[in-house]
């Protein structure tokens, strides 16, 4: 018995780096929301792509060590984007407005916790199903997009604002299918060393 117990205080707890591999995220999505394409006339930040990948490391944090390791993270990358917008003021010669971050970091915060909620939910009462799962990811999607929108709602332009959304909702929803078959993968729980 003492010797099961000590190969399990023996694992290396290694949730920091994932915390920080989180955080550094969160920053280059904040960094990419400047940089644009065109899709049917239409123009998308290059952030579409790595907002999926945020709340699919956000699921394998929870996955792999808990729900409290989760939340931790989260709230350090949420803070970080702050700290992280108001340094580039700074640098910059800007003044910091806060209003400037508060949809980013409402969205985010918002739609990780309702993301950990429901993931820690399936994960708990049922065997996973891999259409739950999608649905989770996209779910927090349109979560993180109607923060961002009600609180940027007097920026919204709507001329082009709706074919944006769905054209932006489409590439992540294909972007999803790849991750949820990832997650799917993720063994639950640390393994412990032989």
């Amino acid at each position: 018995m003492k010797i099961k117990q000590r190969k399990k205080d023996e694992i290396y707890n290694d949730s920091w780096m994932y915390t920080l591999l989180l955080t550094t995220l969160v920053i280059l999505l904040e960094s990419l929301k400047n940089y644009t394409f065109k899709i049917a006339n239409t123009e998308l930040t290059y952030a579409v792509f790595l907002l999926p990948l945020i709340f699919l490391l956000a699921n394998y944090i929870l996955k792999k060590y808990d729900y409290k390791k989760a939340v931790s993270a989260i709230s350090l990358s949420g803070v970080s984007l702050v700290v992280f917008v108001y340094i580039m003021s700074f640098a910059l010669g800007e003044r910091f407005i806060l209003s400037s971050v508060t949809g980013d970091f409402c969205g985010y915060v918002a739609s990780q916790f309702v993301n950990l909620t429901i993931y820690s939910f399936i994960l708990n009462n049922t065997k996973s199903p891999i259409i739950l799962i999608y649905l989770n990811y996209i779910f927090s999607l349109i979560i993180f997009y109607m923060f961002y929108t009600i609180i940027y709602l007097d920026m919204v332009i709507v001329d082009g604002f709706w074919s944006g959304y769905f054209i932006t909702l489409i590439i992540q929803l294909i972007i999803c299918i790849p991750i949820t078959i990832f997650d799917k993968q993720i063994k639950k729980g640390r393994e412990i060393l032989k």
